[in-house]
Order: C-alpha cells, then structure tokens, then sequence
C-alpha cells in the first residue's frame, strides 16, 4: 500500500469539519490500508483520515503494544452517543503536531456508534486509552486538535511554534 504525507499544524485543513463516507467500496478499502500504513510508520496509534488531506469521517486505531501483533481497527462516520461524567487525564500527543504533549482530561468512558469497512452498523463501548484515542480522532473530524483543551496561552505558544516551522519548511523556488 503507501504511506500518506501528514497534514501538520498550522495547515487550515485540521480546522475542517470532514464529510460522512457513503460509499464502501474497493477504494474505501485502499484508503484505509493506506491509512494504517501511514499510522504505523509515523508511528502512532491513530490517525484521522483529515490528517492525510481527505476529509472523510473516518478514523484508524491501533493500540497493541509493540511486542503484541497488531490490531488495527477502522471506524467509518464515527460518533460519540454516550459519554460518562467520570474524567480521565492522559498525556496526548498528536501525529499534525509532531513532538508536543500536553494532559488533556476527557471523559473516562464513551459509547461510540461506527460503521465497519464493510458498511455495517456497530456501537463499542470504550474506556481508558481506547475511549481517549476514539474522542482525540472523532474530535479531529470536527476540526477540534487535543492542543484546544489546554490553556490559552500554551495553544498559542504551540501555534506560534508550529507557524515558525512551516515557514522554515517553504522550499526554495530557486532549488532545482
């Protein structure tokens, strides 16, 4: 398959509400191989399909530890229906906003309604890691990132911070 190149803050794309899949088909399929692919080589243990430059509400997750065989799973027009008012904090990170973490508290439990690869209906009940990583995607299909959860001032040192490096990273018009 191949390995997408990740969408990284500043770019106005992960502000972007994403589109409901409707078709599952062959392409939909390559797509999220290709997703998985991109996710394990960066490597992380999810990745929203906005983070590759489709808008599409569709996600990827895989939280086997390295020594287990892997377990990758595809949430296709994801939603959250419950959530408890139990709180978790993790540390997050995300692939758009390379090397940055920050705690985020979130809900410690949710219901999360998805569709498979194939088109069929499912609910998952998640917590610990698992319902963390479903919110942090599902929110990245919203246009919301992990870093809207931390104070003001931080969010923007890190905006700051990522704006400065992708002006670093505007190649040369003259390189040849």
């Amino acid at each position: 398959m191949s390995i997408k190149p990740l969408v990284i803050l500043p770019d106005p794309l992960l502000r972007q509400v994403s589109q409901p899949v409707a078709r599952f088909d062959a392409d939909l399929r390559k797509f999220s191989q290709d997703m998985l692919d991109t996710m394990y080589d960066a490597p992380g243990i999810g990745l929203a399909a906005i983070q590759v430059a489709e808008p599409l509400r569709m996600l990827v997750i895989d939280l086997a530890k390295e020594d287990e065989p892997k377990a990758p799973q595809v949430f296709i027009n994801p939603e959250v229906v419950s959530s408890s008012t139990e709180r978790n904090i993790y540390e997050e990170g995300c692939l758009s906003i390379p090397d940055y973490y920050a705690e985020v508290e979130r809900p410690a439990k949710v219901r999360v309604a998805y569709f498979d690869i194939e088109g069929k209906k499912h609910e998952i009940d998640a917590d610990g890691l698992l319902a963390t990583c479903l919110q942090h995607e599902i929110d990245h299909l919203n246009g919301v990132l992990f870093i809207d959860y931390i104070s003001r001032l931080k969010r923007e040192m890190v905006v700051k911070k990522f704006k400065k490096l992708a002006k670093d990273r505007v190649p040369s018009r003259l390189a040849v």
